[in-house]
């Protein structure tokens, strides 16, 4: 992760500036503003002190909005709202976890031709828990996840999207650093993480 993270800030800091990089179809010199739907999957898990829990497969869904932060250098601020499924799952183990997401992402334009822009970013996500099951078959356990976990949850996020002029897809890794377990007697620590691919369209 920290080679990706590198090669992130080596190709902001590599890449030249240009005024015409189009979001949604609107050059930087002309709007401000993009609206997007994004629909894609994650594969997601826990790590800290809660091990070889396996990983679920899950949706996101959302609605975002972009906002252009200069005139002459294709910066971004993104955020909006995810509905996504995370959690984990080994066997007929499962935890599952859904949340309602915001993330505060920080892109990078770089034109690659005339059609297609590639943005680098990173960024904060902040999360709140609104349902789940943690599904144990061997001991007939099967409770509300948010006995055992917590609803918030925030951690980073870091990935590079693609866009051909409305068109969008976006590769990710987030992770949590907030402990997500409740007080338990082990006093376990536990942090989701997920790789995400996304699709959708800016307009």
């Amino acid at each position: 992760m920290k080679k990706f993270l590198t090669f992130i800030v080596a190709a902001m800091m590599a890449a030249p500036s240009f005024a015409q990089m189009n979001s949604g179809g609107n050059s930087i010199s002309t709007g401000s503003l993009y609206y997007g739907i994004r629909l894609g999957v994650n594969f997601a898990g826990i790590g800290g002190d809660l091990v070889d829990l396996g990983t679920k497969t899950g949706m996101n869904l959302a609605g975002v909005v972009g906002l252009s932060l200069s005139e002459t250098t294709p910066v971004f601020l993104e955020s909006g709202l995810y509905y996504t499924e995370r959690g984990a799952k080994k066997d007929k183990n499962k935890i599952g976890l859904t949340y309602f997401e915001v993330p505060l992402l920080i892109k990078y334009g770089i034109n690659v031709t005339d059609d297609i822009a590639v943005l680098p970013y990173v960024g904060p996500y902040f999360s709140y828990g609104i349902a789940g099951k943690y599904k144990i078959p061997a001991s007939n356990y099967n409770e509300s996840s948010y006995d055992t976990f917590k609803h918030w949850d925030m951690g980073f996020k870091i990935g590079c999207g693609a866009e051909y002029n409305m068109l969008y897809a976006e590769l990710g890794y987030q992770f949590g650093v907030a402990n997500i377990a409740k007080e338990n007697p082990g006093d376990l620590d536990a942090k989701g993480h997920a790789v995400y691919f996304n699709v959708g369209v800016n307009f």
